[in-house]
């Protein structure tokens, strides 16, 4: 009997300490399923988003009713009209380029239409005006040489004996219509010694300019008095 009564007792102890496990254990697991004040307050604030904004547009509209651009600036007057013609703006910014503007350079007002430019090639004032300078088509010789394009003008001795029987005038050009303008001759003038007398020495220049290639061109030595010329073939490499 007294191990029955024990044995009793024992349950009893433990239904006891399972209760008071249970009474702090409840409110534990009921706490994890309440929401925080903290969480309640950002849910709030979510939800009353927009709640006093306009999302309504407005109800502008043009006043005849059709749809008209809104980005004109208010600058142009009233009556104001483009005169735009069709070929403006082609081209781009090379549309300009053949156009004159702005004042002449002294001695080049008259550059244009009624300007008389014998193909570049610059005739000394010594010249009889109307001489022509008419290359053979035989050749009395011919002149090689070479010149730096970048460089400064180069230059090459042509030494001529006197074939007349008298003192001649010369007159020494590069012929307009076949020669490159970087050629030219020094001295354009002057007097021919008779046969057996001292040799003529021209200077055959040429300054390229920055152009390279073969530049070529028919030098012409006219002798009025005697009826007579000579001939010369240029040909100048630049590189």
């Amino acid at each position: 009997t007294q191990h029955i009564n024990t044995s009793t007792h024992l349950q009893q102890k433990r239904y006891a300490t399972m209760k008071i496990h249970q009474m702090f254990l409840l409110p534990a697991v009921a706490h994890g399923f309440v929401r925080s004040a903290a969480f309640q307050t950002s849910s709030s604030v979510i939800l009353n988003i927009g709640k006093d904004m306009d999302l309504s547009g407005n109800d502008w509209k043009p006043e005849d009713g059709q749809m008209k651009a809104t980005d004109v600036g208010d600058y142009f007057p009233e009556d104001y009209e483009a005169d735009i013609g069709y070929t403006d703006g082609m081209m781009g910014s090379q549309a300009g380029m053949n156009r004159k503007t702005g004042p002449a350079l002294p001695g080049m007002e008259n550059l244009g239409a009624d300007a008389i430019m014998m193909g570049g090639i610059e005739m000394s004032e010594d010249i009889p005006e109307g001489m022509e300078f008419i290359p053979a088509s035989v050749p009395d010789g011919e002149i090689r040489f070479q010149a730096a394009a970048s460089g400064s003008t180069t230059s090459y001795e042509l030494v001529i004996k006197p074939m007349c029987m008298t003192f001649e005038d010369f007159f020494a050009a590069f012929a307009p219509s076949t020669s490159h303008p970087s050629l030219s001759v020094t001295p354009a003038t002057g007097r021919m010694d008779r046969r057996g007398g001292e040799e003529t020495v021209l200077q055959v220049n040429c300054d390229p300019r920055g152009q390279s290639g073969e530049l070529t061109g028919d030098l012409v030595i006219n002798l009025p008095e005697d009826g007579s010329k000579l001939s010369y073939k240029v040909v100048v490499t630049s590189f």
